[in-house]
């Protein structure tokens, strides 16, 4: 099942929380803690950057902080993408650079690298749920059912036997599929939903083919531009990292499909609707079972550096990683968060309480 893959960076904070029992770091003494029930929360306000996708969980969370802790600075959360995101985190320590960044895929070797360089080195991983990437479609419009091939044969940047991609209507890559233009709203290539874009769908579809699939082994730079570089002929609109703009824009357009995170299909339900992927709705169960084949982990990145001066980082995480807040039936599956599974939480708080630095060797 997906799921194991979808827990992987839980079972390495497993194995951390495991072998690392030193303390967390000890915030400094002050702060207006008679306002806040002795809690320390003085300091600047933490600025958070990153993905779109997981800005509404984020945004939750620094909400019902600040409703805990009226004395405390509100959190400044801005959506600028993942990649963006992750490279404004890793570019020093000081409050002038974010301390926390959200992430809709696992952080890069090359960015812990580019962190490492800027003295950023005590980065704390924190899966913070599961997620799917929909497909979706207005709901005024016939229903559509695709399958990964299907979405590479429309959308990769050339056929499977390497010359250009030309196809505009569904029914030419599919006689099943209905006679209309092939029109797909996306992310940009600074997303993280277009990473899992294209490590879910377009490499899957590419990999139906024996020829591609061959290439991951024998020229993966090649495997990769033939898998995931998309058409730039207006059949895949990058439509930027607000994804509210997406559903917008499906909404003024019925015959166009939309990418994002789930959350946002679910907060639209209203004005839009799950196109199915293999067979398989996007749906809360599905994603959380790991049968939906684009289910992904989501990710917070916290700088540990930044601790001890800003004693209300400790207090927010332990907000983030309360079971009111991630756990099956807390306020954040109300914006669409899917709750890792019950082992993946508990190792994850104990790593984020201890501030356990993340292990690179652990990523890809």
């Amino acid at each position: 099942m997906r799921i194991t893959s979808l827990a992987l960076a839980g079972i390495g904070l497993m194995a951390l929380a495991a072998c690392d029992s030193s303390p967390a770091p000890t915030p400094p003494a002050g702060g207006d803690t008679a306002a806040t029930g002795g809690v320390n929360v003085s300091g600047p306000a933490l600025r958070i950057v990153g993905s779109s996708t997981v800005y509404p969980f984020t945004t939750a969370v620094a909400e019902n902080f600040r409703r805990k802790y009226p004395a405390a600075a509100a959190p400044i959360v801005e959506s600028t993408g993942t990649g963006g995101g992750i490279k404004l985190f890793c570019g020093g320590v000081g409050t002038q650079h974010p301390d926390i960044a959200n992430a809709s895929r696992r952080i890069k070797k090359s960015e812990v690298e580019l962190c490492a360089t800027n003295g950023v080195k005590q980065i704390v991983e924190v899966q913070v749920g599961l997620d799917g990437l929909a497909l979706a479609q207005s709901k005024t419009d016939a229903d559509m059912a695709l399958t990964t091939r299907q979405v590479f044969l429309a959308l990769a940047a050339t056929k499977p036997d390497g010359s250009k991609n030309t196809v505009q209507n569904w029914n030419e890559v599919d006689p099943k599929l209905p006679n209309r233009k092939i029109e797909v709203l996306g992310p940009p290539p600074t997303s993280g939903t277009r990473d899992s874009f294209n490590e879910l769908i377009m490499e899957v579809g590419c990999s139906t083919f024996p020829e591609l699939k061959a290439l991951k082994a024998s020229n993966e730079e090649e495997y990769k531009s033939r898998c995931t570089r998309l058409r730039e002929d207006g059949v895949y609109v990058e439509a930027g990292e607000n994804d509210n703009l997406i559903v917008q824009k499906l909404v003024a357009n019925p015959r166009a499909i939309g990418a994002f995170g789930y959350s946002y299909l679910e907060e639209n339900l209203d004005k839009l609707k799950g196109v199915s992927l293999d067979g398989i709705e996007p749906e809360y169960d599905v994603i959380a079972s790991g049968e939906y084949p684009a289910s992904r982990a989501m990710f917070i990145y916290v700088k540990g550096e930044h601790a001890r001066a800003k004693p209300a980082l400790a207090v927010f995480l332990q907000e983030y990683t309360s079971e009111a807040a991630w756990g099956p039936d807390g306020y954040l599956k109300g914006r669409g968060l899917i709750a890792s599974p019950d082992a993946v939480r508990s190792a994850t708080a104990a790593a984020t309480a201890a501030l356990t630095p993340l292990d690179a060797a652990a990523l890809d």
